[in-house]
């Protein structure tokens, strides 16, 4: 397999499938990139922020292109339309690892889709981490899910100055009700129909699978900015989801609503 970014999840995956006797090539920053060199066919997962896409994209050599690895937190899907990626293989990964160095945590099955999916979970799988090969509505749904875990707990964390799992016990109707906006934001911006008792059991079970970690919000355009653009554009009350970003400071980076209260 091949890892390219050595941060905390690259490093972490490396390191278990080398301990399970698995090769693994991580490309750094700095080093190991004349692996891409190599012919097309073996899936490359691209393990680095967000932000940081669009440098390591300029460095893959156009025949490697359709065998990369989006695992990404947040939405993604503008962002690999507009550069011709949208068909390549995606993943969400539900484990933790709280600081580089630190093995994995698990916390549930990590779903992938497209061309290189099933090659990349059976390497999941045989590093003891549940994974499946999912169709595309399928992954859309564990998509809104993970993005709705990341704003909810990032936010809410923050409020309380808590671990997920101590949110999960003691705030679960603060969770469902801003898991209820922003599943209506998933739905008409996505085209994903969560059932909110469902979503609700699944984020919560999640967190107390790996209670000691501690989210906060960040990445903004692709997590809580994503869902409030989404929400202002499509008139979705997301009333609460606001209220808590400005009661931890994040008020000056919300959309701006129209005098009704609807979108601009």
């Amino acid at each position: 397999m091949v890892v390219v970014g050595a941060g905390r999840v690259g490093g972490a995956l490396c390191a278990r499938s080398v301990e399970r006797g698995m090769p693994c090539a991580l490309v750094r920053r700095d080093a190991g990139w004349e692996v891409l060199r190599e012919p097309a066919g073996r899936p490359v997962i691209l393990a680095v922020r967000n932000d940081d896409l669009d440098g390591v994209l300029a460095r893959i050599p156009d025949h490697r292109r359709d065998d990369l690895v989006f695992v990404q937190n947040g939405i993604l899907r503008d962002f690999l339309r507009e550069r011709g990626l949208d068909g390549c293989t995606r993943g969400l990964l539900y484990f933790a690892v709280a600081r580089r160095g630190d093995p994995i945590t698990p916390g549930g099955l990590n779903p992938f889709t497209g061309p290189h999916a099933a090659a990349v979970a059976g390497w999941f799988r045989r590093m003891d981490l549940e994974a499946e090969a999912v169709d595309p509505a399928a992954f859309a749904a564990y998509e809104l899910e993970k993005v709705c875990w990341l704003a909810i707990f990032g936010a809410l964390g923050e409020l309380y100055g808590e671990t997920v799992g101590q949110t999960a016990t003691r705030h679960r109707d603060e969770v469902a009700r801003m898991a209820d906006e922003l599943r209506r934001v998933g739905r008409v911006a996505l085209g994903v129909d969560v059932p909110l008792e469902r979503l609700v059991d699944r984020l919560v079970a999640y967190s107390l699978r790996i209670p000691d970690f501690r989210a906060s919000v960040k990445e903004w355009p692709w997590r809580n900015g994503w869902l409030d653009r989404a929400a202002a554009r499509y008139g979705v009350d997301t009333s609460f989801h606001r209220d808590v970003l400005c009661r931890i400071g994040k008020g000056a980076d919300l959309e701006p609503l129209a005098p009704d209260g609807g979108p601009r």
